[in-house]
């Protein structure tokens, strides 16, 4: 199974707005890996939100 260029832009963008972090050094972390930090920015926007 391929994983669709939309998907990883978007999260790559996500990653890069929140982390400030380089585009390759984003693109170099293993797919489950990138996941994990959009997965955890997520959550830490939502609690910030809540607490707003």
């Amino acid at each position: 199974m391929t994983y669709g260029a939309q998907r990883v832009l978007e999260e790559v963008s996500y990653v890069a707005y929140h982390f400030h972090w380089p585009l390759s050094e984003i693109l170099d972390l293993e797919h489950p890996d990138r996941q994990r930090f959009v997965a955890e920015i997520g959550r830490i926007n939502a609690s910030s939100a809540a607490r707003r």
